[in-house]
């Protein structure tokens, strides 16, 4: 079973939905970040997923925009994101992780390389932002052979004509996103969210992680009482953003501020009201 099946099981059993933070490599440098991933788990994270910075990130909102212009600055890439994720299961072998990325950098590495590689670093699912189903079949063969799942992004506007197509080699779970646009631009509403987890649950059994706008605990509480797990991705960058000064160098309390926010939503997941 990998490490993502076995996760949802987990949460299942115990009658909750998860929390997964969106945090992007090497940001604000990778020492830093190091830390930051490191923390995660023990501050509730059950997934978490990691940006891969990319030169033309044309999904991300301003704010993860932001994180990756400071990462790329800081030296990040592909393959050292990956060893930073080796050495992360030197002393976690649990905690699930996702890479959210671009195929640009995967496809310079090339696809067989890489998912082998990725597979042995540690990571666990692939969300590739700009490679529709159609057009991943260069990807998807090498990425399941090295037994990582493929996670899929499903959009309000995906209509139920085209969900089964997307759906088609989906595994680990399903990321709804849930505002039209790009990340973090504005908050979606619990009945949208709602409506859309009833309607794709007509389509798959994968758990469902509802992502994109979702900022406190509260919000995040309330969308992991309707899906299977919340994703907050630009309130975490935000929090990395907020402990830099003036020259983009991370102050003494970045690493320990940021975890005290990903425990706040964590806990905020976790509370029974």
């Amino acid at each position: 079973m990998s490490r993502l099946s076995k996760r949802f099981d987990d949460l299942k059993a115990e009658g909750r939905g998860g929390f997964i933070p969106f945090v992007t490599a090497y940001d604000p440098d990778i020492n830093t970040f190091k830390k930051i991933l490191a923390g995660l788990p023990e501050a509730g994270a059950d997934v978490i997923e990691i940006g891969v910075p990319f030169t033309d990130p044309a999904a991300d909102g301003p704010s993860i925009q932001a994180a990756g212009q400071r990462a790329l600055k800081a030296g990040a890439s592909l393959k050292g994101t990956l060893e930073i994720i080796r050495d992360f299961r030197k002393t976690n072998n649990e905690t699930p992780i996702v890479l959210m990325g671009y195929f640009n950098p995967i496809y310079r590495m090339g696809c067989e390389k890489f998912a082998n590689v990725a597979a042995e670093a540690g990571v666990d699912g692939l969300i590739t932002v700009d490679l529709p189903p159609e057009e991943e079949e260069e990807l998807r063969g090498p990425v399941q052979s090295a037994g990582l799942d493929i996670v899929r992004l499903i959009a309000p506007t995906t209509d139920d004509n085209r969900l089964p197509n997307v759906l088609k080699h989906a595994s680990g779970f399903i990321y709804y996103v849930s505002i039209a646009g790009i990340t973090g631009t504005t908050t979606p509403t619990i009945d949208s969210i709602e409506l859309a987890a009833k309607r794709l649950r007509k389509h798959t059994k994968l758990p469902l992680a509802v992502g994109f706008g979702i900022r406190t605990p509260e919000l995040a509480n309330a969308v992991s009482r309707t899906a299977d797990a919340a994703v907050v991705g630009s309130a975490v960058v935000e929090r990395v953003a907020a402990n830099l000064d003036a020259n983009g160098n991370a102050l003494p309390g970045l690493v320990d501020d940021v975890l005290h926010l990903v425990k706040s939503l964590s806990d905020g997941v976790r509370t029974r009201s």
